[in-house]
């Protein structure tokens, strides 16, 4: 079956009385056959069947033997950091979610841990910090907010020499674009909260392996850390699941039709969709990738400019986060990378004038008319303040 097939029709389950939308085993605990012995499920935090459905789902989407589920992404990359033991060492892209850094650096690296960060789009950089203490290369691709490409076949192989795990954080493109355990990843991120739940209502991460071993490691660490996802927020997904080809084809065409608008407005200076034919990773992600996601960015160079048209868009709302069914605006250095540490934001944190926009499933020619309207005001705003300043 093709993705938007198998997004429909997997996980429905065997119902016993034959219900089309698999019910929701909402309780903590399970009745056992006796004393000593147990069946299937017996705690929720160690397994559910509504949370076992959906992972065998979002596995199966990223032709992958094993999934788990957890409570949010930043839960999931927790649960992948943990395949690395003290005296260890972590390979980092030097474009990551702000929320990623920040527990690289206050939580991974105290339990003696050292954490590299490079441009993983640099072949020749990556080889260069590989060691035999890497064990883990954890990546962005496109990268967030900056898109920045990295081959995922190349790294890979890398990762295989070195005898580290490649781990390939998917959010951005979800399965249904991009399948990076096809590719030669080892494991595969989400945060399930953007286009996998796809309506902003529910906070989930997940992740998929093939490999038994490192399967067994992150359920040990799901289980005992507590970290899996509730039954009702797996159902939640499950029931967004449904219709994630469907919203992420819509938003894919209405983001490079936007990205084109936004390549023609005079008070831009860069435009970042690797959609774009200009685009200096363009040739490398479709060679790995079906589509181009809902996510566009771009720079003005003037930080007041940016902050201006975020605030005057009236469809696109001011929020972190992406790949909702509605449209957000967004200045990633102050809101979803502020976190950040201080001591590497000049290295890490994105530009303050580049603003990040998530498109949504609404007309493509009411969020233009929107962000038009929006650098209509703003520019004859900073026309007047020049003015008033002389």
């Amino acid at each position: 079956m093709k993705t938007s097939t198998r997004c429909v029709h997997l996980g429905t389950g065997d119902d016993q009385y034959g219900a089309i939308v698999p019910p929701i085993y909402q309780t903590a605990t399970f009745k056992q056959p006796s004393a000593l012995e147990f069946g299937e499920y017996d705690y929720t935090r160690s397994g559910n069947p509504t949370r076992k459905l959906l992972e065998q789902q979002v596995a199966s989407l990223e032709d992958g033997a094993y999934a788990c589920a957890f409570a949010s992404g930043l839960a999931a990359i927790t649960a992948v950091t943990r395949l690395v033991t003290s005296g260890g060492e972590i390979i980092a892209g030097d474009d990551l979610y702000g929320g990623t850094v920040r527990l690289l650096e206050r939580i991974v690296a105290s339990q003696n841990i050292n954490v590299r960060y490079t441009d993983t789009t640099d072949l020749a950089a990556v080889e260069r910090v590989l060691n035999p203490k890497t064990k883990l290369i954890l990546i962005e691709t496109p990268t967030n907010p900056l898109f920045r490409i990295s081959d995922i076949r190349r790294v890979g192989q890398l990762a295989r020499q070195a005898g580290a795990l490649l781990a390939v954080d998917n959010s951005m493109l979800s399965p249904v674009f991009q399948q990076p355990l096809v590719l030669g990843a080892d494991i595969v991120v989400h945060s399930a909260t953007k286009f996998l739940g796809g309506h902003s209502d529910v906070t989930a991460g997940a992740l998929v392996t093939n490999n038994p071993a490192v399967y067994e490691s992150i359920a040990f660490h799901q289980n005992a850390e507590g970290t899996g996802l509730s039954p009702f927020e797996a159902w939640l997904l499950l029931r967004g699941l449904k219709t994630l080809a469907l919203r992420v084809e819509r938003q894919n065409e209405s983001a490079l039709k936007i990205a084109r608008f936004l390549e023609a407005q005079g008070c831009v200076n860069r435009v970042l969709y690797p959609g774009l034919e200009s685009h200096p990773g363009y040739a490398i992600h479709r060679n790995q990738s079906q589509g181009d996601g809902a996510v566009v960015s771009f720079s003005t160079g003037d930080a007041k400019l940016s902050a201006s048209i975020a605030e005057k868009t009236k469809l696109f709302q001011i929020a972190v986060s992406f790949g909702s069914v509605g449209s957000t605006i967004s200045l990633p250095c102050r809101m979803s990378h502020a976190s950040i540490p201080a001591s590497l934001r000049n290295k890490l944190a994105p530009p303050e004038d580049l603003v990040r926009l998530s498109v949504g499933i609404e007309d493509p020619g009411d969020l233009i008319e929107d962000l038009s309207q929006a650098f209509e005001l703003s520019s004859k705003q900073s026309i007047v303040l020049a003015v008033a300043a002389r």
